[in-house]
């Protein structure tokens, strides 16, 4: 958790954590507010506030539910998609740069860990 944190927080000029991370849930797959608000384990009028700051940036735009009228959902813009893809390869290239710090049997050891901790959370 530590090691996310720090990634999300010193890894970033532009794009607050709380607006990155709705950016990363509309990738590939538009959303309704609701479904934004339980995946980030906020309330609505939280992710409201989110999306209504994106949708000025240009990042996210609001389209009527073709099922539903009443219901809008939520995707990336071109702008958005762009600010995401810069955005994740600030996060990479921080994580790039203390990884190349580390020496081979280090990294050896992350590899090994990181298996690991992916069985631990298949269960």
């Amino acid at each position: 958790m530590r090691v996310s944190r720090r990634v999300r927080f010193e890894s970033s000029d532009d794009t607050p954590p709380h607006q990155f991370s709705v950016l990363a849930r509309l990738d590939g797959q538009p959303a309704t507010v609701g479904e934004l608000a339980e995946v980030e384990r906020v309330r609505a009028p939280s992710i409201s506030r989110t999306v209504a700051g994106l949708e000025q940036q240009g990042l996210v735009r609001r389209d009527a539910d073709p099922a539903d009228g009443r219901v809008a959902r939520i995707s990336l813009t071109a702008a958005g998609r762009q600010t995401l893809a810069r955005e994740r390869a600030r996060r990479d290239a921080w994580v790039a740069e203390r990884l190349d710090r580390l020496s081979a049997a280090e990294r050896q050891t992350l590899r090994v860990a990181t298996a690991l901790l992916e069985e631990v959370a298949a269960q």
